[in-house]
């Protein structure tokens, strides 16, 4: 078996349990006596070629322990794109430290990171082991159930949709629509939480929309005037990434990261809840709200899901695992076991499979009028959310004139 190294390394967007997969992972190789030491990527794979490393077998345990709690990213994160060029002095650098394990934790494009790292590395002859730790709040990794950090993200949508959606029904007759974007560029898992806040066919949210349908202007403001004529007001979730028919993006933007993602709501465009606001006004002359969180739910440790944490850590333990067995080339994955209560366990997927694929919601949990989810959605997120508050509300009915004898 191989002896040398660990480098550990986070890219992408942040989580509130990307940390515990962190410590995971240092945890997991500790327990393996041909890995001396545990290094971290200074923001991803920029500190590989920046030289700039941590020593996390360094760090006290009680760092480590408190770690496994803390938002965002403790290494620092990165979006940057491998480039040919990249690969002769990241090689360098990991020969310099004696990497011979390699794990980074994130979402597609850092397992394409980690494949073409390592598939580089076995063609010069050097040998070393690559294994992928999953992450994303958008939930679309190929051949998972769900990934870490999803749960508590999702927690993030339905209690904020749940607790605004209070506001917006106590201030109809001042704002008679609110909406709600999330993050997820393509994938509406995100806004389809929102759909556990709804305990009463009048609770929020009346309309939910994702990127997987079309949007269809029209058919939004019909449902719109119709939840306001049965309600009183309109609360609208809808996902960043939300599409016409043609492809293009209800935000308008035309500004692409560097993987040639469409940058919702940056310069030259602005965003599908602010585009919703406007149709919305100028159909009805309404005023209202939009809310637009970014990264706050992408961060937000106070709504964090136990579950979501411990699955976060044991996916880095696993990952150190499989390395420790000689394992390459794979990412971990979370598997739902069949039941009625939920539990699930540990897979792999090869690395170069989650790359090149996404995972879109599935047909069956958008409703036949793509305005909304279905019950086997609920069914599939509300174990992974975990239970919502249901607050008290009065009950609305007119009193009587006080009536002398």
């Amino acid at each position: 078996m191989l002896k040398g190294n660990a480098l550990v390394g986070q890219s992408g967007g942040p989580t509130a349990v990307i940390n515990a997969s962190l410590v995971g992972v240092v945890d997991g190789c500790k327990r393996l006596k041909r890995i001396r030491r545990v290094f971290g990527m200074r923001f991803g794979i920029e500190g590989v070629l920046g030289d700039f490393l941590l020593d996390l077998t360094a760090e006290k345990p009680a760092t480590l322990r408190a770690l496994r709690s803390a938002p965002s990213s403790a290494l620092g994160s990165s979006r940057h794109k491998l480039k040919d060029p990249d690969f002769e002095p990241i090689l360098a650098e990991l020969k310099k430290y004696d990497i011979r394990y390699l794990f980074m934790i994130g979402g597609n494009d850092t397992m394409d990171t980690i494949h073409r790292v390592t598939e580089y590395a076995g063609s010069t002859g050097y040998e070393m082991i690559g294994v992928g730790v999953p992450k994303t709040v958008d939930n679309d990794l190929f051949g998972v159930d769900h990934t870490p950090g999803y749960p508590s993200a999702a927690r993030y949508v339905a209690l904020s949709v749940l607790q605004s959606g209070r506001l917006a029904r106590d201030m109809q007759r001042v704002d008679p629509f609110t909406v709600f974007q999330t993050v997820g560029r393509s994938a509406g898992w995100l806004p389809a939480a929102a759909a556990l806040a709804k305990m009463r066919p009048d609770d929020p949210p009346h309309i939910i929309l994702v990127p997987e349908r079309p949007f269809e202007e029209q058919k939004f403001l019909a449902a719109a005037e119709q939840a306001y004529k049965q309600f009183g007001f309109v609360s609208v979730v809808c996902g960043e990434g939300i599409a016409h028919a043609d492809g293009t993006p209800v935000s308008a933007s035309r500004v692409t990261d560097k993987f040639s993602n469409v940058e919702f709501g940056a310069m030259g465009g602005t965003s599908a809840a602010m585009a919703l606001h406007r149709m919305l006004s100028s159909a009805f002359g309404w005023r209202g709200e939009f809310e637009v969180t970014e990264s706050l739910q992408m961060c937000a440790a106070d709504r964090g899901v136990k579950l979501d944490y411990d699955e976060a850590y044991g996916a880095g333990v696993e990952a150190a695992r499989l390395a420790g067995k000689g394992t390459s080339g794979v990412m971990v994955t979370i598997e739902r076991k069949a039941g009625s209560r939920y539990s699930s366990r540990f897979g792999t997927i090869p690395l170069k499979k989650v790359a090149i694929n996404a995972r879109p919601m599935d047909g069956k949990y958008i409703d036949e009028k793509n305005l909304f989810v279905t019950k086997a959605f609920v069914k599939y997120a509300a174990p992974l959310v975990g239970e919502l508050p249901d607050y008290a509300s009065l009950k609305i009915k007119k009193a009587k004139p006080f009536v002398r004898a």
